[in-house]
This record gives C-alpha cells, structure tokens and sequence, in this order.
C-alpha cells in the first residue's frame, strides 16, 4: 500500500512538472496558441504561429502536425473560394437566358480548372470533415455540369 501511494505521488509529481514545462515552453505555447486558431477556422494564423513554434523547437511534433493540417485547410479553402466564385459567374450567366457558345466554352474551362485541381486536394485523417465535404460537392457539380457543357 505504502509502495502504491508513493508510486502515485511520484508519477503525479513528474506529470505536474511536464505539465508546467509544456506551458513555459514558448515553442508549445505557440502550438497551443496555433491548435485554438486551427479549430476556430483561421488556417493562416494557425499556419503561421505552427510555423514559429517549429522553428524554435524542431522536435515540437505538435507544431509539426498543426503546420501539416493548416496547409493541408488552406488548400481546400483556396479550392472551395474558386469553386464559390465560379459557381456563381456560371449561374449569373445562366441568368442571364440562352448560354452562348464563347460562355458554353468559358464555363467548360472553368468546371476542367476545379475538375483537375480536386485530385490535388489530398485528403488526410486530420482534414476537418466539412472542408472534405465541401469540396466534394463542388466537384461533383462541376462534374455535372461539365456533361452537360460538353455535349
């Protein structure tokens, strides 16, 4: 019993003191700084404050990580802002009535620029699920609607 408790206490002791050494560290300070950016959506910042932690600590594997995932976000970000900004020229100019060949074939570019992007996308188990999702609608739309454009 007595071995027990002071085994307990030993091992309460060396995790107190990894606890404060983790929140002194101005490297893990940043990656956790990074892991609240990353998880509230701001992939840059996230990005960049991972990136500052890794460079004062390269053996920081959170940092590492946390650089890894925002790169990752940033992609898929950059991929769902042109697929939002074509997605709607496309529909401004089914608006506007008959579709013309010079808009048919502008629109056939478009939907081959977010067809082919789509692959390069790479998804990993650390991609948050509704940017993979996300993405995957787009490019199923523009899939769609390249069948359609290329008859």
């Amino acid at each position: 019993m007595k071995n027990r408790v002071l085994l307990v206490s030993f091992a309460s002791v060396v995790l107190f003191v990894l606890f404060v050494f983790f929140l002194m560290n101005p490297s893990y300070q940043k990656s956790l700084e990074a892991k609240y950016y990353y998880e509230t959506g701001s992939y840059k910042m996230a990005y960049s404050l991972a990136n500052e932690a890794f460079s004062i600590d390269v053996y920081n594997r959170m940092a590492s990580t946390i650089m890894a995932q925002s790169k990752t976000a940033l992609k898929y970000v950059a991929y769902l802002n042109d697929a939002k900004k074509y997605m709607q020229e496309i529909e401004t100019m089914a608006a506007e009535g008959a579709i013309t060949d010079a808009q048919r074939a502008k629109i056939k570019m478009m939907c081959s620029i977010m067809i082919d992007a789509y692959p390069k996308l790479a998804p990993s188990v650390i991609t948050k699920k509704s940017l993979v999702e996300d993405a995957q609608h787009y490019y199923d739309k523009f899939e769609k609607l390249f069948e359609k454009v290329d008859r």
